[in-house]
């Protein structure tokens, strides 16, 4: 991979101004600096975080309905009316089964949530008070009576008025599979089992794991996309009217693979349609999930595929694809984060996209929070996610002169592949990050006239694009936005784009 070109650390050696005793006086508004040699200009502006990242406090059975953002993993979310519900896999930080019953916690399986902003979210509670029966008879009689202890990674997709809520049900590190579905008259239940969608075995190439779901609006027909790194990623014609596949037995065909099973894990795809743009976007989930989790992604003009990535190869074939949008990393101020994957897409119906997934607090990764991130599109056509974490900060507009000064920037790279693993999985007791499998920010000061270090940059006003020229390479297109720096707890301004090889390049406004 090339050298980046922003340094590890380069910090402005200029004079803060001293603004406090002004704001604090009123005689100068917050967000505005003002000097007699510089034009005015934003500052970041302090703002609380909305929750804390650190959970443990919270972490025991009883505090259960304060896990609104808390002990998510694989979360799938979608808006129905002016409400956001949000689904996921029933993993537990220091889950104590015992200790629930004892203090009457109704643990149940799948995870609900409920948001009017993506910010504030109430847990709901479960879905379903037990494993479907059918489900646990399916993977025992296929894997030696083990497995089906949990249901994973559950789609909501509603139709005419009823909600159809798809789960799986497996065993570790098989491909014994159960993929069902319940529907319900109400998001929040509750639920009605109708039965099994799709289910594998050994004698099968693909897994019947993480389904999502897409309609194609022209004609009317339902594709359900599912799989992990047993055989790759498949789809699968769905008929509307039950919710079931099309066809009795149908596991479908392949749309996306790696070379090495054993060692590079696919699995989590996220179908979704952008109508703007004409395409349908399948985002995917690279390597191990307590630590290199990554998000890649490809497009489509049809929703069963082909599916190209950034360099126009069918995603088929073995080459690891990029764009690569998410993967561990670390701003200043903060432990970072690991497995930054399984991504659920929203389409919140105003011309604005977001993306949930969950994030693991570093450096134990243990701690699951839910990550909301803005979605926008590049001028090519590619999804980019925010650098930052979505605290509903209300969009805006800025200058060239708002952009003059001290920056974090952060270059998501591509995870190392050299550990020991299982099914795809990391091994217990590797859990932790390595060195090199972090991407960390580096500080670059974008001067007033046109310079940033060695190299230079400028800022299309109009379209709030910017764009960064080295001797070696051009990052352009960069878009410029308004985001909440959840590290410094202040409102600024945010960047996110793609470099040449299609990794993301994200960058926050510092003071």
């Amino acid at each position: 991979m090339k050298q980046q070109f922003f340094p590890q650390r380069l910090f402005m050696d200029v004079k803060r101004l001293i603004i406090n005793r002004l704001v604090g006086l009123g005689l100068l508004a917050v967000g505005i600096l003002v000097s007699c040699s510089a034009p005015t200009a934003f500052v970041p502006v302090p703002s609380p975080n909305p929750w804390a990242d650190d959970y443990t406090a919270l972490s025991s059975m009883e505090n259960y309905k304060q896990w609104g953002t808390y002990n998510v993993h694989d979360p799938a979310c979608k808006k129905i009316g002016d409400t956001y519900y949000l689904y996921s896999t029933d993993a537990i930080f220091a889950e104590n089964r015992k200790e629930a019953k004892e203090k009457n916690v109704p643990l149940g399986f799948v995870q609900v949530r409920k948001s009017k902003d993506l910010v504030h979210w109430d847990f709901v509670g479960w879905a379903f008070p037990e494993i479907p029966a059918p489900a646990i008879e399916w993977v025992h009689s296929q894997a030696e009576g083990k497995g089906a202890t949990n249901i994973w990674a559950p789609y909501l997709m509603p139709y005419q008025g009823i909600y159809r809520l798809y789960y799986c049900v497996s065993a570790f590190g098989k491909n014994t599979s159960y993929i069902g579905m319940a529907e319900s008259d109400s998001p929040e239940g509750p639920w009605i089992q109708k039965g099994c969608v799709v289910k594998t075995g050994e004698g099968d190439a693909m897994n019947a794991i993480d389904p999502s779901v897409v309609e194609d609006p022209e004609t009317g027909k339902w594709w359900m996309h599912y799989g992990s790194y047993f055989g790759g990623l498949y789809c699968v014609e769905l008929n509307p009217e039950t919710g079931m596949t099309m066809q009795p037995e149908d596991h479908g065909h392949l749309i996306a693979r790696r070379a090495n099973y054993r060692k590079d894990n696919l699995e989590a795809p996220e179908i979704m349609y952008q109508p703007q743009l004409g395409k349908y976007y399948l985002f995917t989930s690279y390597d191990p999930l307590m630590t290199t989790y990554n998000v890649r992604v490809a497009y489509s003009g049809s929703p069963e595929g082909p599916f190209v990535d950034f360099y126009g190869e069918d995603i088929k074939d073995t080459t690891n694809n990029v764009p690569i949008l998410t993967a561990p990393y670390r701003f200043e101020n903060h432990p970072g984060w690991a497995g930054t994957a399984h991504c659920g897409l929203i389409d919140a119906g105003d011309g604005r996209y977001f993306m949930v997934h969950q994030g693991r607090l570093s450096p134990q990764n243990q701690l699951m929070d839910l990550h909301v991130r803005e979605v926008f599109f590049t001028v090519n056509g590619w999804p980019v996610v925010s650098p930052e974490r979505y605290a509903g900060t209300a969009p805006r507009s800025f200058t060239k002169e708002d952009l003059v000064g001290e920056w974090e920037i952060i270059r998501i790279q591509e995870p190392p592949l050299e550990r020991s693993l299982e099914a795809g999985q990391i091994l217990w007791g590797e859990g932790d990050l390595r060195n090199g499998e972090q991407a960390l920010s580096a500080r670059v000061v974008l001067e007033a006239d046109g310079s940033v270090g060695d190299a230079t940059w400028d800022f299309n006003v109009k379209k709030q694009l910017l764009t960064i020229k080295t001797a070696t390479e051009d990052i352009n297109n960069l878009i410029i936005f308004a985001g909440h720096d959840w590290e410094n707890e202040t409102e600024t301004i945010l960047f996110t784009g793609l470099d040449a090889q299609g990794h993301s390049v994200w960058g926050k406004r510092i003071d």
